[in-house]
């Protein structure tokens, strides 16, 4: 749960590098709230009310870690973009987000696997 309130301290935090596990546990947890808001949605038969809030309000978060996962790639933030192409572009995000980061210090900082004294 730490690393889905880590990425929500870093609100819009776009600097920086984000690994691997980080990303994808934001996401895991981010899919499962996701899931219950729309099942308490059905219930309640409000629409889809209570998860969009809940999209809305974790946009910026979601786009800050994203971006933060392909700087540890090594990759400009702005590759995020290629998600736009139908299918394609999806695909090769994917595989650019799954990707092992790049060891060592890079153009957007050290390496967030290595602990701060190796540096």
């Amino acid at each position: 749960m730490h690393w889905y309130v880590d990425v929500l301290k870093k609100y819009a935090v776009f600097s920086g590098r984000a690994r691997r596990k980080e990303y994808w546990m934001f996401v895991l947890f981010n899919v499962i709230v996701s899931i219950v808001l729309s099942i308490i949605d059905n219930v309640a038969g409000t629409s889809p009310v209570i998860s969009s809030i809940y999209s809305i309000a974790v946009l910026l978060p979601a786009l800050g870690v994203t971006i933060r996962r392909l700087h540890d790639t090594d990759r400009s933030g702005w590759w995020v973009l290629i998600a736009l192409i139908p299918l394609v572009g999806s695909i090769i995000l994917l595989v650019f987000l799954a990707s092992e980061g790049k060891p060592g210090v890079n153009a957007h900082g050290p390496n967030p696997k290595q602990p701060a004294a190796a540096y």
